[in-house]
């Protein structure tokens, strides 16, 4: 499956090469099965946004690395792509950028017909051939229709794919300047949490070949909250967001966790060849 992470400083703009880069469980690690294109978006506390993304394996790209080393973030979306739906290119390489808000998705939605049907003339906002961004146009349609409440966007949008499109899984990050969203939806693919104090100490860890490693992460002097598909290095604390649980992180860091839907998808996919490959779990 494609995979997600997002973190949140509040009000601090902190690096996030450890995250990218060095963990024990990197995002350039785990890029070696989604090869299928990256993105990195980071807003700064200063309203700046960064967004690069690029058709590649983020873990052979020189600018991903430059990029990883450099970038200093209040919030940080990324997205690893394992094409399902649309080519491999540009225009379909997550994250998304509509009415301000960072938009990442892990999963599959069907029926794209009856999905642009329910878009209409607001299909114009699409740029590329996925499902995952005409679901990111359905759910801004969905904020606008609520008067910009995020929140109240996020359950009408869910509620109406849960229960009259076919889908296999809605799990996605979404970002806007001081907030940060994310969302699992059914079952089938995880989404971790894990909240990190500042810290003094060293990561330390063994890899795969018994080489001792140590890495230091300046993001320690600050606290973060830290959303992925999976967990990144062995540290306690690591929490699975819920079965259709939405969490929000707010400006200063509170963390509001709810369950807005809790029963299954009326129309649920079955996957078979390769787009079942494309949200498999199983590592190489």
């Amino acid at each position: 499956m494609c995979r997600l992470f997002a973190l949140h400083a509040g009000p601090h703009d902190v690096p996030a090469e450890f995250w990218l880069l060095s963990a024990p469980d990197s995002f350039a690690a785990q890029s070696e099965r989604n090869a299928e294109g990256f993105g990195i978006a980071a807003l700064s506390t200063r309203d700046g946004l960064l967004l690069v993304r690029n058709p590649v394996k983020a873990g052979d790209d020189a600018m991903y690395r430059q990029v990883s080393q450099r970038v200093r973030a209040s919030q940080l979306l990324a997205h690893l792509r394992y094409a399902s739906t649309g080519a491999v290119s540009l225009p379909n390489t997550h994250p998304f950028v509509i009415d301000n808000r960072i938009f990442a998705h892990n999963g599959v939605v069907g029926d794209l017909p009856e999905l642009e049907r329910r878009i209409g003339p607001s299909i114009a906002m699409v740029g590329g051939d996925t499902d995952s961004e005409r679901f990111f146009a359905f759910l801004t349609l969905a904020v606008r229709d609520a008067g910009g409440d995020v929140k109240a966007g996020i359950v009408a949008a869910v509620h109406e794919l849960a229960r009259e499109i076919e889908l296999y899984s809605l799990n996605f990050v979404l970002g806007a300047n001081g907030h940060l969203w994310a969302f699992r939806y059914p079952e089938h693919n995880p989404l971790w949490m894990l909240h990190r104090a500042p810290s003094d100490e060293a990561l330390v860890h063994d890899d795969a070949a018994g080489t001792l490693h140590m890495h230091s992460d300046a993001a320690v002097d600050h606290p973060v909250v830290v959303i992925a598909s999976e967990r990144m290095d062995a540290r306690p604390g690591w929490e699975e967001v819920a079965v259709g649980e939405l969490v929000h992180i707010g400006p200063d860091l509170t963390v509001e966790r709810e369950v807005i839907i809790a029963e299954p998808p009326s129309k649920p996919m079955v996957l078979s060849g390769h787009a079942a490959r494309t949200q498999s779990y199983e590592r190489d």
